[in-house]
């Protein structure tokens, strides 16, 4: 039995290491926190928003610049939500947060005939309403949980649904200009968060706005993914890597690179006068 426990923590702690890296090397890489920032920290009650917050809360002792973190549950309204839940966890990590009230669940349900996706109309309404509250209470940066799964699967997404080329970048600045948005999980694997979040036994709070909903476009990509990976173990890897090394002049769109301005290179001197040049050889095809 104790060399079982000892396995199991092993195992933990290399976890948590690979998920400190991955996390610390997004936060370099596109210098998502700063010195002085205090930055929310969206909380839906998911495994990948209490890994986000978990992760988060052990750099700040160890990160080379100091930063707040707020951590921000919005409370939609959804009938049976187990609203007691993120107050007490929170409160007993010691951190400042706040649960935001907005009633979405009658207006997505009252707008979206039954049957049909949730999902689009509802992460709108939240976003709107988050992006207000972070102006209020004065964050610098709004974090969100999205890893590195859902950064592929958006792209296929927008590619097959969409007709772009688009996915969620690991930092963006709103259409406003008001708020800066991270994704500090940007280079995690979901399973790793899975796995994480049944170490830690987070007291996860599902989503029942709108089901499993087995149809939607989303889980139908995952599912496509899950069986390429399967096949192919490495191809997730190497989608996200593209993402990360774009060739504009290798695509077709003439607003990204200028296609109209193509030239091929003259070498003047061959043209100057009175240069010999040789004679033409004519062949046949």
């Amino acid at each position: 039995m104790q060399e079982l426990i000892g396995k199991k923590k092993t195992e933990f702690n290399k976890l948590q290491k690979r998920l400190r890296r991955n996390v610390g090397s997004a936060i370099a890489d596109y210098k998502m926190i700063e010195e002085g920032d205090r930055v929310m920290v969206c909380l839906s009650g998911g495994k990948d928003s209490y890994g986000m917050l978990d992760i988060l809360m052990n750099l700040q002792h160890s990160a080379p610049v100091s930063f707040e973190l707020i951590a921000v549950n919005m409370d939609q309204k959804q009938p049976g939500f187990p609203e007691e839940i993120l107050p007490e966890y929170l409160s007993a990590l010691n951190i400042p947060y706040y649960i935001l009230e907005k009633d979405t669940y009658s207006i997505v349900r009252e707008v979206i005939p039954e049957g049909k996706t949730t999902c689009g109309l509802c992460s709108r309404l939240r976003r709107g309403s988050l992006y207000g509250f972070a102006r209020d209470i004065g964050a610098t940066k709004i974090a969100l949980g999205h890893h590195r799964d859902d950064l592929v699967e958006t792209l296929f997404l927008n590619m097959f649904f969409n007709g772009s080329l688009k996915s969620m970048p690991p930092k963006l600045l709103s259409d406003d200009k008001k708020n800066v948005v991270i994704r500090p999980l940007a280079y995690v694997k979901e399973k790793d968060l899975s796995a994480y979040a049944a170490y830690k036994e987070f007291p996860i709070i599902p989503c029942n706005l709108c089901g499993s909903q087995e149809k939607l476009q989303r889980v139908q990509v995952k599912k496509m993914l899950a069986d390429w990976e399967r096949e192919y173990p490495g191809r997730t890897e190497s989608i996200f890597r593209a993402i990360r090394n774009v060739a504009p002049s290798q695509l077709g769109d003439r607003e990204l690179f200028d296609f109209e301005s193509l030239k091929i290179e003259v070498d003047a001197e061959l043209h100057a006068p009175g240069l010999y040049c040789p004679p033409i050889n004519v062949v046949n095809l």
